[in-house]
């Protein structure tokens, strides 16, 4: 949520901000009910004050002459409270203009969509094949680590099985990143896969649409209709809201988050269809940081900086952009992704995004900061240490050798206890 006292003192900044989001918002109508609810609360504030100093003089008065002041007390507590109700009314619908507005984008995002992102650096070298390289896909087939024909029978569409080295592929990548990013001191955490529906629109990443992407869960005995829960999208879909309504005095906090995460991948029909680039359901390690408000930029390059580091250590190649203003999310105010080259399909792909969100996420949760005489909204920021499945995808494909094996990056060899995946006979 944006400050409205910022928005009150920088309403021509706010509007130019907002159009460079592609968002057409009509500022006029949320300066319009502050207005007016200031105004209602100095009424109130007059009448509260009215009705306490009357309270005090009736107490004072001989019994015969209370009647009329007594009188004279109800009426004000009359008023008071149609002014109350007024003001719980305008109050609320001042809170739900000023929910449907999303971040403000920073200063160095570029404008435009997803065709304008800039690109920052690229890092490492494309490799070369005297093959004509597989895509994950096949190669996962011909090894017999993937089964995505069972798995449409059991589920549908975009789900897999992961077998034999598949697997232990995957744990050597979620201990390979536990065990760095423990060591560079972010507190590990399993976080609940479930979260109620009133945690997401705090969240802020379903505000202006969105939700159709994510599973929607009912308990068949327990159902409560106006609070469901939902899956995650993400781990910091259930880490962010830890610390939902609390002073922190300890400021960063950081964690890092392992989770199974869901979507629906709605709008995406005909889209990457083929194996497990954009599935149903995937693992993810997230970080997530909470710190002050003037560490918001070191912190954002403390996290890109870890991302790199275990994409250095994986020996894959990426490259850095920064997404333009109006392809951030919702509650972000600047977000840098890394794309890793897939040989299989010759081009680089998102596998992380690092974003801050500012206070933004903050005001909505009410996680505040408090360092000596001074409280205030922490900033909240996220970023991906590792998609799982992407970075399977990204080993599997720039491993592969001519028979169809796959070497193993050295950083994983002690977890996957082979130097080589091949087929076993």
């Amino acid at each position: 949520m944006i400050d409205i006292k910022f928005i009150r003192e920088n309403a021509e900044k706010v509007k130019a901000a907002l159009n460079r989001r592609g968002v057409d918002v009509d500022l006029e109508s949320v300066l319009k009910l502050d207005e007016e609810k200031r105004s209602l609360m100095q009424e109130v504030e007059t009448l509260r004050f009215t009705r306490n100093t009357l309270a005090d003089a009736i107490a004072k008065l001989p019994e015969k002459e209370r009647a009329k002041k007594i009188s004279e007390g109800k009426s004000v507590r009359e008023k008071l409270g149609q002014l109350d109700g007024k003001l719980h009314i305008l109050n609320q619908a001042l809170q739900t203009k000023l929910l449907e507005l999303p971040n403000l984008p920073a200063d160095d995002v570029p404008d435009g969509g997803e065709d304008a992102k800039e690109i920052i650096r690229t890092v490492g070298e494309i490799p070369t094949f005297s093959f004509q390289p597989k895509d994950h896909v096949d190669l996962g087939l011909g090894l017999d680590i993937l089964d995505i024909d069972r798995a449409a029978k059991v589920s549908g569409t975009r789900f897999v099985y992961l077998k034999g080295d598949a697997v232990l592929l995957e744990f050597a990548l979620v201990q390979f990143v536990m065990q760095k990013l423990v060591k560079e001191g972010l507190t590990p955490v399993v976080p609940p896969v479930l979260i109620r529906q009133s945690i997401t629109n705090d969240l802020g990443y379903w505000q202006a649409g969105g939700n159709e992407n994510y599973y929607l869960v009912h308990d068949a005995d327990e159902s409560d209709e106006k609070n469901p829960l939902y899956l995650v999208g993400t781990g910091e879909h259930a880490v962010v809201p830890m610390h939902k309504n609390e002073v922190l005095t300890d400021l960063p906090k950081r964690y890092v988050a392992f989770s199974s995460c869901f979507r629906r991948e709605a709008g995406t029909y005909g889209k990457d269809t083929a194996g497990i680039l954009r599935v149903h359901q995937f693992d993810k390690v997230e970080m997530i940081s909470l710190v002050e408000p003037e560490d918001d930029t070191s912190e954002h390059a403390r996290m890109l900086s870890l991302a790199e580091g275990l994409m250095h250590d994986l020996q894959l190649p990426y490259r850095v952009v920064k997404l333009a203003a109006s392809d951030m999310g919702f509650p972000s105010a600047k977000t840098v992704d890394i794309e890793t080259w897939l040989p299989g399909q010759n081009q680089y792909r998102e596998t992380h995004s690092i974003s801050t969100t500012t206070d933004f996420q903050a005001r909505r949760l009410n996680i505040k900061y408090k360092k000596k005489d001074t409280t205030g909204f922490v900033h909240i920021l996220n970023g991906t240490a590792l998609a799982i499945g992407r970075t399977i995808i990204a080993v599997l494909e720039n491993y592969q050798e001519v028979d169809g094996s796959v070497r193993v990056p050295d950083v994983l060899r002690p977890w996957v206890g082979k130097d080589v995946l091949q087929k076993t006979s």
